[in-house]
């Protein structure tokens, strides 16, 4: 027994360096979700033959795994003692724990202010979460349980024939507990609690603490090294969703069976490595397992259960580990979302024991990732994997910074926070979570969401390999890490500090509000939205006292003193008073409680200090240097007001690449914001001899949405609008809004000879001389070229005229409609046709007697209020041929866009 325990651990240190380069599948596509449900989707049987033919998780013989049967549990007396691993684990070395990491608050405690749009991103997803269907959701795991099956079962990556089954019931439970803790939605709370209670009748049944939506044998072919779609990776899900339904809704049903899965499955390993040897284990690791040691160290901080840590181990990834060890940026060919759980679950170990070399691996794979492989929307990854470090100019497209990777990488970076309060990890968090997960979803649509975000020129969230996804029928690895990072978006936004003056860090600005329990105060946080045309970011932070006795019982007061008969003062014994508390028939019910505690606000890097300033009741206070917090210490009271307000840069930023060809191509951000142009593909800026950005970018005005216009028409049965086709004007379907479509037939009113454009009432611009300014061509106007000649889209009209049009009443007599007529052509007008189908191009012409019959209405429009509007975070750039608008990338939908631009002097 003792020889083989020393093999054991001769093999964990061993494996750190031996096994370094078989890591990845030896066919990597195979590691690819989006691959791998092509294939196992597909009917075409030569295809998977042939792609199945190449794929060996390691170099072993054919014989040495093919003709292994499925192997029984170890019985109770075959088990072995790990108790040398275990104190290996446990404390190796006598590793001190660390103990001043900063502490999460609850989510039950932080509330999003409805004026938020994290609110609204937050609330369309308890939407979705409200729709999906108890029975639905666990179709596949009644099947597999034999229990009868009630419903329907989804579609995509959760129907019954799916490999990956049950991944997202895991999401599901975790999303749902987040969610619950964050709004306390009755009903939310019913359906979550339905699915556990489901869940256990599955697991119940089949009696051995087994529980999936497919049956063991997918861990058969698993431990032969047989092809088989990452079944630790399901199992990972559905752990950690009960895990959290238990930590935040209390279930202790849901912790039961958390731990019955953990014991066979801690069976499991052990017998396999009992039958072979822990390397054997270590090979099958090559196949995607999630986080499955992130959720066990989290379980053994619950339970204390030595086999749940020695478990957790087990499912450290040492050869992966190991090169970040080393220190070695050597990440490249790897799949990205394999790894990152696998970091993050080290991260716990460091945590659980104390190991430093667990913080120097997390904290070099922070360093790599940022450094070498990030985008600056601060995802990464490009078709699922990591290219070569420094190369990220050519994997510009459709397939970058796959969603789960985002919310794996913001989990890693509040870990870092946490333990250091280092201000490059709190600037990261809110710049993925700006532009990484809050891009994901197709506006207030619920269930509406992306697996990949385009990066690349003239691409479209609409238009890559997924697109957008279904509410029923996709299911997505994507759409699971989706609802979760949509229930949680309170949760990093305040950490709290021990200590006798407690102390709280907001590192993220965000309106909402936090019931301190430690600071005896509940804490509004009050965030005026970012706009272009006031470049600041202005937080106001109010206090009010707590008011429901949770602190004292009648039990729990050493001493009182009453004032009258309905107040007494609390005090601890020693001379310290509590706080103030009211009794209401003989009931304490209300206190009024303070101490000093401190407040921690960040200064972001990307900010500077001119014009900053912050306020304490009207006094100034002295700001630090953008990368610190300012702190403030004081008992707070209800007339408190902190003020901060910070400037927000435009600054551009080049893209990881180390190329001297693709030294020019950089992104635009706005404080975290990053920008898109709204382009088909054109990206070239020549900044000539501008000395600052303001040169060259300039903020979109308030005023100008009241400025934007549609123009309508009907022909035959179907709606039609005016709009831009590649520079031509063309009468089209009317268009969905968040679409290309919809930004072509929208238009910015110039008025020729008043400064102020907005259109209030039609009644304002009949008879006025106006430009008509394309959207997203911003510079440019529409030109008419002489009568019976087609309207063009210029940046330099021939005439100086031909680009002013008189807005006349309708020429078909109707109230509602107006009539464009050429102001160097009187009695000429903008002229659809009689009749005509889509792509219609519009010309100008003139009245005349002979005119044909209809002309009248084909020269009258209903002008509308614009179908696209300027977001409140919207610039134009100079471009060498055109002129970009620019908007924040969060804000797109179906339209096409270009992140990174060729920016050169």
């Amino acid at each position: 027994m003792k020889n083989f325990v020393f093999k054991v651990l001769v093999l964990f240190l061993s494996c750190w360096v031996a096994l370094c380069k078989e890591c990845t599948n030896s066919f990597p596509q195979l590691a690819s979700h989006t691959f791998r449900y092509e294939l196992l989707s597909s009917k075409n049987e030569t295809w998977k033959k042939e792609v199945y033919s190449h794929y060996h998780l390691t170099p072993t013989d054919d014989s040495a795994w093919s003709n292994l049967l499925p192997r029984k549990m170890l019985s109770e007396t075959d088990e072995f003692s790990w108790t040398m691993m275990y104190r290996k684990m446990k404390n190796p070395d006598g590793f001190k724990l660390a103990g001043d990491f900063l502490k999460e608050v609850s989510l039950h405690d932080v509330k999003l202010d409805p004026s938020s749009l994290h609110w609204r991103a937050q609330q369309t997803n308890l939407e979705y979460l409200l729709m999906l269907d108890v029975d639905s959701l666990v179709w596949s795991f009644r099947k597999t349980a034999g229990l009868p099956t009630a419903g329907k079962a989804y579609e995509g990556w959760e129907d019954p024939t799916c490999e990956l089954r049950g991944h997202f019931v895991g999401h599901y439970l975790s999303a749902s507990a987040h969610m619950w803790a964050s709004t306390h939605n009755v009903t939310l709370k019913e359906k979550m609690t339905a699915v556990v209670s489901a869940l256990s009748e599955c697991q119940n049944k089949m009696g051995s603490g087994y529980l999936s939506a497919f049956p063991s044998e997918q861990f058969d072919r698993f431990e032969a090294l047989k092809p088989v779609w990452a079944p630790y990776y399901t199992i990972h899900k559905i752990l950690a969703g009960l895990l959290d339904q238990y930590t935040f809704a209390d279930n202790t049903q849901a912790l039961k069976m958390t731990k019955w899965m953990v014991e066979y499955f801690y069976n499991r390993v052990q017998n396999v490595i009992t039958k072979y040897s822990v390397e054997r284990h270590w090979n099958s690791l090559n196949e995607e397992t999630g986080g499955m040691n992130d959720v066990l160290y989290r379980l053994y901080t619950i339970t204390q259960d030595p086999n749940h840590l020695l478990l957790a181990h087990l499912f450290d990834k040492p050869c992966f580990l190991g090169l970040l060890a080393v220190q070695a940026d050597d990440i490249s060919g790897f799949h990205a979302n394999t790894h990152i759980p696998v970091v993050i679950g080290s991260q716990m170990r460091y945590e659980v024991t104390g190991d430093p070399l667990y913080k120097v691996t997390g904290t070099f794979f922070m360093d790599i990732v940022n450094a070498s492989h990030g985008y600056a929307t601060g995802g990464t990854s490009a078709g699922e994997f990591w290219s070569d470090p420094k190369r990220l100019a050519s994997t510009l497209g459709t397939e970058n910074e796959e969603s789960c990777t985002t919310y794996n990488m913001l989990k890693v970076s509040r870990h870092l926070f946490r333990w250091t309060k280092e201000m490059v990890y709190a600037d990261y968090y809110e710049r993925a979570l700006t532009n990484g997960v809050l891009s994901i979803q197709r506006g207030t649509e619920p269930g509406v969401m992306i697996y990949m975000l385009p990066l690349g020129r003239g691409d479209s969230k609409a238009k890559s390999y997924h697109g957008w996804g279904t509410r029923f029928s996709s299911f997505w690895c994507c759409y699971g890490t989706g609802i979760e990072s949509f229930s949680k978006l309170g949760d990093s936004i305040y950490f709290e500090e021990e200590g006798n003056v407690p102390g709280l860090y907001i590192i993220q600005y965000i309106s909402s509000s936090l019931d301190w329990k430690s600071g005896n105060i509940v804490l509004n946080q009050k965030v005026d939205p970012v706009v272009s045309w006031d470049p600041y970011l202005r937080m106001t932070h109010t206090f009010s006292s707590k008011q429901v006795l949770s602190a004292f019982t009648p039990e729990s007061i050493l001493q009182y003193l009453v004032l009258d008969k309905y107040y007494l003062i609390v005090s601890d014994g020693l001379g310290k008073e509590l706080g103030l508390l009211s009794l209401v028939e003989s009931n304490l019910t209300t206190y009024e409680a303070s101490q000093s505690s401190s407040l921690n606000l960040r200064i972001p890097l990307w900010t500077n200090s001119n014009g900053a300033k912050a306020t304490l009741n009207g006094q100034s206070l002295s700001l630090p240097a953008p990368g610190n917090f300012i702190s403030v210490t004081q008992r707070w009271s209800s007339t408190d007001k902190l003020t901060i307000q910070l400037p927000i840069n435009l600054r551009t930023e080049a893209i990881k690449d180390d190329r001297p060809a693709y030294a020019s191509i950089q992104a635009i951000l706005y404080g975290p914001y990053l920008l898109a142009g709204h382009t088909s593909g054109d990206w070239d800026i020549k900044t000539g001899s501008a000395k600052s950005l303001s040169d060259w970018i300039t903020p979109i005005p308030a005023s100008y949405n009241g400025q934007l216009v549609t123009f309508a028409q009907e022909s035959g049965d179907s709606a039609f609008v005016l709009s831009n086709s590649n520079q031509s004007i063309t009468m089209e379907k009317f268009p969905e809004s968040g679409t290309d479509a919809a930004l072509h037939a929208t238009f910015r009113l110039i008025m020729k000879e008043e400064s102020s454009s907005e259109v209030s009432s039609l009644k304002d611009v009949i008879g006025k001389s106006v430009m008509l300014e394309p959207f997203d061509f911003p510079g440019m106007l529409v030109v008419q070229q002489g009568t019976d000649g087609e309207l063009v889209v210029s940046d330099s009209p021939k005439e100086g005229d031909s680009s002013v049009f008189r807005l006349v009443a309708g020429l078909d007599g109707k109230d509602e409609t107006i009539s464009l007529e050429a102001v160097n052509q009187n009695g000429c007008f903008v002229y659809s046709g009689v009749n005509f189908n889509s792509g219609a191009s519009l010309k100008l012409s003139c009245s005349t007697e002979s005119s044909e019959d209809g002309f009248n209405e084909a020269v009258s429009f209903v002008m509308e209020k614009g179908i696209s509007e300027y977001h409140p975070i919207s610039f134009v750039a100079k471009g060498a041929r055109r002129n970009f608008l620019l908007a924040a990338l969060l804000s797109f939908r179906d339209e096409t866009y270009t992140v990174y631009f060729n920016i050169q002097d």
